[in-house]
């Protein structure tokens, strides 16, 4: 296995599935989760605009990574400031951000199918944020602040909602590498089992998943908010977890009473290629790794991910 900056998971990421063994600290009818918006502000453009036109009693949860290509104080700012004035959680990136683990690197836990470049230019993008972020003027222990881990309920549901898996702010078991395995799928069964919720909602390896698992529970990952997921395709997810159907939907499953739903966010993809060139031009870390995918998406299938 390898290690290093990058690839390891401090002890502070951790937390045992009893976590979720409490009282819900949100409760409402419909739940938006959006993780992995990457400093995208037409992405967080389009999210709002899409969760304004939810009816009836809802809230909206950014699950992590918010921040990454905002490397503008400015875009950092505004998007620190609007991701705040909802329900929030740190993710790796806002973890690295406000307090630097001693040889994490970007926090991201790699695991070993991901190569040493793709670890190499993390951590050097982090690097960089993390120095737009002393610039911003935002007060960065509010980062430090945000939870793990979130407990809902929707329709006297129990949602846990987190950054990677049921263990861990890193951690890359809700994959969908690790849930196409029978260990895997195993492993996030006792993984419910322990924590007691109907659905987990995560977000952390940026590639969507929706799986049913055994005693009609549901595994979800929106991949992420403000980059494609598909190949072909130029929008972000977000996932939606509710008592009725919604609209737009490009993928779902019943659980129980619960809708649970992939819902895009069709955000001005031509402004954000032109920002992101601007800000991380041809050479650089971030365009090395990411500008393939902002064009193209990943080499992925929705009827992969659902």
């Amino acid at each position: 296995m390898h290690q290093g900056p990058g690839r390891s998971c401090p002890i502070s990421y951790r937390y045992a599935p009893d976590a979720f063994s409490g009282a819900a600290e949100l409760c409402a009818d419909t739940l938006w989760i959006a993780g992995g918006l990457y400093g995208n502000p037409f992405a967080l453009q389009a999210l709002l605009e899409a969760y304004a036109a939810e009816p009836g009693s809802k809230a909206l949860v950014f699950n992590g990574d918010f921040h990454w290509f905002d490397v503008d104080p400015a875009d950092y700012a505004r998007v620190d400031e609007s991701v705040l004035g909802f329900h929030a959680m740190r993710g790796n990136v806002e973890t690295e951000i406000a307090a630097p683990g001693d040889d994490t690197g970007c926090g991201c836990g790699y695991p070993d199918w991901v190569g040493d470049a793709t670890v190499a230019h993390s951590n050097r993008i982090m690097e960089r944020l993390r120095a737009s972020a002393q610039s911003s003027g935002r007060d960065l222990r509010a980062l430090s602040a945000l939870p793990m881990h979130l407990l809902a309920e929707v329709g006297g549901e129990r949602i846990g909602i987190v950054h990677g898996d049921a263990a861990s702010l890193a951690g890359w078991n809700f994959s969908r590498e690790a849930l196409s395995s029978a260990g895997g799928l195993a492993q996030a069964a006792a993984d419910f089992d322990r924590s007691g919720v109907r659905v987990f909602a995560s977000s952390h390896t940026c590639l969507p998943v929706l799986r049913r698992i055994a005693g009609e529970r549901a595994l979800v990952n929106n991949g992420a908010a403000g980059m494609p997921n598909f190949r072909g395709e130029r929008y972000g997810l977000a996932t939606r977890v509710s008592l009725s159907p919604g609209r737009g939907t490009l993928y779902g499953m019943r659980c129980g009473a619960l809708y649970v739903e992939g819902i895009a966010l069709r955000y001005d993809y031509a402004a954000w290629e032109r920002r992101f060139v601007a800000q991380r031009p041809a050479g650089s870390d971030a365009h090395r790794s990411y500008y393939d995918r902002i064009v193209n998406g990943p080499d992925y299938a929705l009827r992969v991910a659902a």
